[in-house]
């Protein structure tokens, strides 16, 4: 009889392990985006960008991996979902919010010195994103993010690769700083069952642009036509979750709900 209750229980330690690997696997976001924050110290925006597309590839499958290990079953006293927004409000807001600042990307030449604009602007970014982590209606029934998702790790390797003044910064913190408030659809490019055949391959398709252009981004050549031709495909592909949050913001609208059920069905 020992010997045939022996077999349950370590089947449940096993997924119990399981279970805890996953919250180890999410952890490791924070060290990466703590990587980050020593190389933007350092003065090493390369280095940040990589340790941080690294964060955001472990915040794009650890949450497909906690479903699957049922974590929420195995781990009760333990909530994943905190612990997820604590590493994200570090590495999409504080440690962007620091580049923004330590290197300076918004030296309006008016009001203020040039240093003390960027210091507003990265203050302004964490102060709103407060608001983002805190809503509870942070996502709609279909997985869309309602309102700028406060991905300013992503905003600030726009204003890297492009190399945008001072004024397109400015201008582009405080409209998404406005967008956190307005209930506009920004696609999960993960979750989101509505055109996930061309949503997935598209994803895919920008992180590797995104790694190829942050690597040559140490001393780009931008009269090298390979160089042009894949920030043009960077472009057009962060112009696709653009047209596709639009389109589920402007055209879709309450209709969005069936398109996305009959998605999910298919």
């Amino acid at each position: 009889m020992a010997k045939l209750q022996l077999k349950p229980n370590i089947e449940h330690e096993l997924k119990k392990g399981m279970a805890w690997s996953v919250h180890a696997f999410t952890t490791s976001g924070i060290v990466l985006g703590f990587l980050a924050l020593v190389s933007v110290l350092k003065n090493d925006a390369v280095a940040a960008f990589m340790w941080l597309g690294l964060a955001l590839f472990v915040d794009g499958v650890d949450g497909t991996l906690a479903r699957r290990a049922r974590v929420s079953e195995y781990t009760p006293n333990f909530d994943g979902a905190s612990l997820d927004l604590v590493i994200d409000f570090f590495t999409y807001v504080a440690v962007p919010a620091l580049m923004i600042y330590w290197f300076n990307m918004v030296p309006a030449p008016f009001l203020f010195s040039a240093s003390t604009w960027s210091l507003i602007c990265a203050a302004l970014i964490m102060a709103v994103s407060c608001y983002t982590f805190a809503n509870v209606g942070m996502k709609s029934f279909d997985y869309y993010f309602v309102g700028f998702p406060a991905i300013w790790n992503v905003v600030v390797l726009y204003f890297y690769l492009f190399n945008t003044g001072w004024l397109v910064n400015l201008i582009t913190i405080l409209a998404l700083s406005v967008l956190t408030f307005v209930p506009i659809k920004f696609v999960h490019p993960l979750r989101v069952t509505l055109w996930r055949n061309i949503t997935i391959p598209m994803t895919v398709l920008w992180a590797a642009l995104t790694l190829s252009l942050v690597i040559s981004g140490r001393n780009p050549d931008y009269s090298d036509w390979i160089y042009k031709i894949q920030l043009g495909l960077f472009a057009l592909a962060s112009l696709y979750f653009a047209g596709i949050s639009l389109w589920r913001t402007f055209v879709l609208g309450d209709k969005g709900q069936a398109e996305e059920e009959a998605a999910a069905e298919a």
